[in-house]
C-alpha cells in the first residue's frame, strides 16, 4: 500500500492517468495533506539510473549543454545570488544538491563564497569541470558524509525529483550547520505553471504547493525565513533556516481541496488568455529571441574569462 511521504496517509484520489507526452503515468492527490505524487512512486534504484544516464536527454534533449542553455543557467545563477546575498552571512560555505550545469555554484564562487556541489547526471559533467571549472562532484546525496559544514544548501528545481523528499531533507540537515540555511525552488502546482494536460511527467515525482512544501520543511526541522514569491506564482522560492525537528508534523487537512481547486480552475482557453500568462509569454519570447542572438557570443566570452581566472 502506498503512503504519503509528507503525512503518512494512505488515501488518494487518482487525478491523472497520463504525462505531458500522453504516456501512461498515474498521479495521485493525498486526501490528508494535499501532496501530489506518482502512483506508485518509482524505486530508488530506477531513479538513480534514470538521472545518471537518461534525464538530460529526456528532459532537455541534450547530452551537452547548448549555448542558450548555458546563458540561461548563468543568468539564473546570478539571480539566485542577488536574491540570497542579503540574507546569508558573507563568505558562507554554499553547497548545491543537483547542480545541473554548475552555473549557480560558480556564480557564488565568483562572488567570494566557498562553493561546491553534487550532480548525479553524467552528461554535463565534463563541461562543468573542464570549462566552467566548477567544483561539482558526480555523486549521490546519500553517499555524502553528514559533516554539518555547510552554511547554505541550494535545492534549485530538485526536491520534486526525489523518491522521498523527507529522506532528502533529513539527509541535507546533516550537511548544514546549526542555524544554517536551506534554499528551495520548485514548480508551484497551485500556481499554476502549466495547463493540466502539461503538468505531470516522469521526472517530477512530486508536485508541491507552497503549503505542502512548507509543511514538509517544518516536519524535517526547518523554519521559513522568507518566501520570495506569492502563492499564485508558477514557481516556489523559499529560504529556510535549520531548527530542531519537531515532535510531530502539523498537517492542514484543507490543503487537498485547495490544491484540487487550483489545478482544475482553468481550461486550455482560460489558462492561455490570462493577463499574467500573456505577459509572461511575451517576456519569454523576447528572452528567447535575445538568447538566440546573443548566446554564442555570451558563452564564448564567459568561457574565455573563466579560463583566464
Amino acid at each position: 500500500m502506498q503512503t504519503c511521504d509528507l503525512c503518512g496517509g494512505d488515501k488518494f484520489d487518482l487525478i491523472s492517468r497520463q504525462d505531458r507526452k500522453k504516456q501512461a503515468l498515474n498521479t495521485g492527490l493525498c486526501l490528508n495533506c494535499g501532496l501530489v505524487m506518482h502512483m506508485p512512486v518509482p524505486d530508488e534504484s530506477d531513479i538513480e539510473a534514470y538521472y545518471a544516464n537518461q534525464y538530460r536527454r529526456d528532459y532537455h534533449g541534450e547530452r551537452l549543454p547548448s549555448p542558450r542553455r548555458i546563458m540561461r543557467a548563468w543568468n539564473n545563477g546570478q539571480r539566485i545570488l542577488k536574491q540570497l546575498r542579503p540574507h546569508i552571512p558573507a563568505a558562507s560555505a554554499v553547497f548545491e544538491v543537483g547542480a545541473g550545469i554548475g552555473c549557480n555554484i560558480k556564480s557564488f564562487e565568483e562572488a567570494g563564497f566557498s562553493a561546491s556541489a553534487i550532480e548525479p547526471n553524467k552528461d554535463f559533467n565534463q563541461y562543468t569541470r573542464h570549462v566552467l571549472h566548477a567544483d561539482v562532484a558526480n555523486v549521490n546525496l546519500y553517499d555524502l558524509d553528514g559533516d554539518a559544514s555547510k552554511d547554505v544548501v541550494l535545492l534549485i528545481h530538485v526536491i520534486e525529483h526525489f523518491v522521498s523528499p523527507t529522506r532528502a531533507l533529513m539527509a541535507i540537515r546533516n550537511l548544514i550547520r546549526d542555524d544554517g540555511y536551506l534554499y528551495i525552488e520548485c514548480p508551484n502546482v497551485a500556481g499554476p505553471f502549466a495547463t493540466f494536460d502539461r503538468m505531470f511527467h516522469y521526472a517530477h515525482i512530486y508536485n508541491f504547493s507552497p503549503n505542502t512544501l512548507v509543511a514538509l520543511a517544518k516536519k524535517c526541522g526547518y523554519e521559513v525565513v522568507r518566501s520570495f514569491k506569492d502563492e499564485r506564482h508558477p514557481d516556489i522560492e523559499i529560504l529556510f533556516r535549520k531548527i530542531a525537528v519537531p515532535e510531530s508534523a502539523l498537517i492542514n487537512s484543507d490543503e487537498a481541496d485547495h490544491v484540487r481547486q487550483a489545478i482544475g480552475q482553468f481550461n486550455a482557453l482560460s489558462y492561455h488568455l490570462r493577463p499574467a500568462y500573456l505577459n509572461r509569454r511575451v517576456r519569454k519570447v523576447l528572452a528567447y529571441s535575445k538568447e538566440l542572438l546573443q548566446a554564442k557570443k555570451f558563452v564564448a566570452a564567459l568561457e574565455a574569462r573563466l579560463n583566464r581566472s
